[in-house]
Parts: structure tokens; C-alpha cells; sequence
């Protein structure tokens, strides 16, 4: 499968690597609206074709899928862009910057009959099986409450302290430790409780956010853009507890017992970026004439982003251009 990369950046990079090392897809194409910068990553990464727009690209038949690697404040405007040129879509998280967004990304996307999924690549790993099956082998028995921490030092890079730019801790970061819970918990959730702290921008900074299930079941998630932190998911249970090393992309995933001591441990299998199980997926659920990945229904990302305008709501944070 011909994919076309949409933007030069670091992301994009990693997509590049990614394809690289994949014979199912290859790096046909990219588009950076600075040609110097585009034909440096075709070069770095042995890209076929180099754009110096992306309707360029767009208007080139052999794009079989788009991946999207610009900011998420770009996403809405950028994925409308693909579905005029009926491209098939992978596009970054978070995959809008708010519900209305997606919700018209995904009409849109359907009326015109194309394929787009969010790339929310936690959701594809294999590692979210793994962390399955320990679960429901009962080895921790029954389970009871996790917690999720996401943080990196990011405080200076000017996308993120930019309201104009769908900037904050929660759209970049949170978004991750939401995934988490859903994916290990589910949607059942009774309640969500939260707070946060924000930059004198007025995005957030770091923020805590509980959810508290239907059957009594909670997740704690914390997620900051001022520390860097040990990225663990905790998975508690009535004979011990899973800890699962950097929910961003699984390393390890480790049992212990009402002993604190280890008694299984879950080997990560060997992955090129780990961004190569959502192109495969995407690819499989293209090959199927699917119009969405099962990994990543369109119903999930709708509800993570009603859920992620909720909570700025609460934290009275609106972007510029929402108002």
C-alpha cells in the first residue's frame, strides 16, 4: 500500500522509519509546504515522491492512504482536504481538536466513501491484548482501580502553550492516559471528576482526572507538560496488581502478587516504531473495504473528544477559534 505522508515533522519521521522497515506499505510520498524540508525527509527515509503542497500530493493517484502528521489544531482542515480528494485517512492524535470536528470529519468521510481512522496507536499494540489476557487469567483477581501518569518537560515548545493552536496538556498528553483506562475499563463510566493547572496562556498545564465506573471500579489519571514522569500504568486487583512500563508504548508489562512480589511477566514483541500496527491495520480494514478500523472505532474518538471538550469546559479553557 502507497501511503502518503502529509507534513515533514517529527511525527512524520517516525512514520518514515516506520514504512521503511514494513513490506506490507511503503513511503510513496510526502508533502511539506517547505520543498527543501520535504525532499530532506524523502532522502532520509527513501520516499518516492516529494510535494512541495499537499494538494500535490493529494491530486496523485497512486496515494493509496493519507497519513496526517501535522498539529492537531491543523487535522480538521487538513483530513477535509484528503476527503475532497477521496484519499483514505490515518490521521494523528488527538485526532480533532474538539467534537464538532470529528463529527464532521467522520460525515463527510462517509458521504464520499473514503476510510479515516485516528492513530491512536496504544489502541492497535499488541500489548493492549497482553495486558487482556492478564486480566481475565485472573492472576490478579479481582480488579479494583488503576492509575495512568503521562508527563514529558514540554513546556517550551510554542504549539503547546498556544490556545490559538489547541495547546494544553490534555489534547497532547491526556489524551493518552483516557485511552488507557477506556481501553483496560471500558466506556461504563457513572462519573468524572477532574482539575488542573494552566500556563499564563491559559491552556493547561498538568491535570488530574477520576473516573468512577458503574461498578465501583476507578481510574486515577494525571497528566503534565512540566515533569517528566515514569509513564506507569497500575492495574489493581484483590491478588496483586499489573504494572505496565510507559502507557505510551508499552516496554513491559509486570504481575505482582499481595506480596510486591513478581510472578509473571509479559514480553513486548520486537516492533520497528510500534507506529507499524496502526498502518497495518488501516491497511486491513482498507484491503476489507472497511470504512474504520475496529482498533479505533469512529464511536471511541467521538466519545474521547465530547469527553476532552467536557473537561476544558469544566476548566473554563476555549480555544480562540471555538468561540
Amino acid at each position: 500500500m502507497k501511503v502518503g505522508i502529509l507534513g515533514a515533522g517529527k511525527i512524520a519521521a517516525w512514520m518514515g522509519k516506520t514504512l521503511a522497515g514494513l513490506e506490507e506499505a511503503s513511503a510513496y510520498a510526502v508533502a511539506s509546504r517547505d520543498l527543501e524540508r520535504g525532499k530532506a525527509f524523502a532522502e532520509k527515509f527513501g520516499v518516492t515522491k516529494v510535494y512541495g503542497s499537499y494538494e500535490e500530493m493529494l491530486e496523485d493517484k497512486e496515494v493509496e492512504l493519507v497519513y496526517v502528521a501535522t498539529p492537531h489544531s491543523h487535522h480538521y482542515e487538513h483530513m477535509k482536504l484528503c476527503i475532497e480528494y477521496g484519499k483514505n485517512i490515518l490521521c494523528e492524535k488527538a485526532f480533532t481538536a474538539n467534537e464538532k470536528q470529528a463529527r464532521e470529519i467522520f460525515a463527510l468521510a462517509e458521504a464520499r466513501g473514503v476510510f479515516v481512522t485516528e492513530a491512536m496507536w496504544i489502541r492497535y499494540m499488541p500489548s493492549r491484548q497482553l495486558i487482556r489476557e492478564a486480566i481475565e487469567s485472573g492472576i490478579i483477581g479481582e480488579v479494583t482501580s488503576l492509575t495512568a501518569n503521562l508527563g514529558y518537560e514540554l513546556r517550551n515548545i510554542p504549539r503547546l502553550k498556544e490556545p490559538a493552536l489547541a495547546g494544553g496538556a490534555l489534547l497532547d498528553l491526556g489524551v493518552y492516559t483516557i485511552n488507557f483506562a477506556r481501553m483496560v475499563f471500558g466506556e461504563d463510566i457513572r462519573e468524572v471528576s477532574s482539575a488542573c493547572v494552566k500556563l499564563d496562556s491559559g491552556v493547561d498545564s498538568q491535570h488530574m482526572i477520576t473516573f468512577t465506573y458503574e461498578d465501583g471500579k476507578m481510574a486515577v489519571l494525571n497528566a503534565t507538560m512540566l515533569a517528566q514522569t515514569d509513564r506507569r500504568g497500575i492495574i489493581n486487583g484483590t491478588k496483586g496488581y499489573i504494572q505496565v512500563e510507559n502507557i505510551n508504548n508499552p516496554e513491559q508489562i509486570l504481575v505482582y502478587d499481595l506480596d510486591r512480589r513478581l510472578v509473571k511477566s509479559y514480553d513486548i514483541p520486537a516492533q520497528i516504531t510500534g507506529y507499524e500496527y496502526e498502518v497495518l491495520a488501516a491497511r486491513r480494514a482498507i484491503l476489507a473495504g472497511e470504512k474504520e478500523c475496529p482498533e479505533m472505532p469512529h464511536r471511541e474518538t467521538l466519545c474521547i473528544m465530547e469527553m476532552m471538550d467536557k473537561l476544558r469546559a469544566s476548566w473554563g479553557i476555549v480555544y480562540p477559534f471555538e468561540r
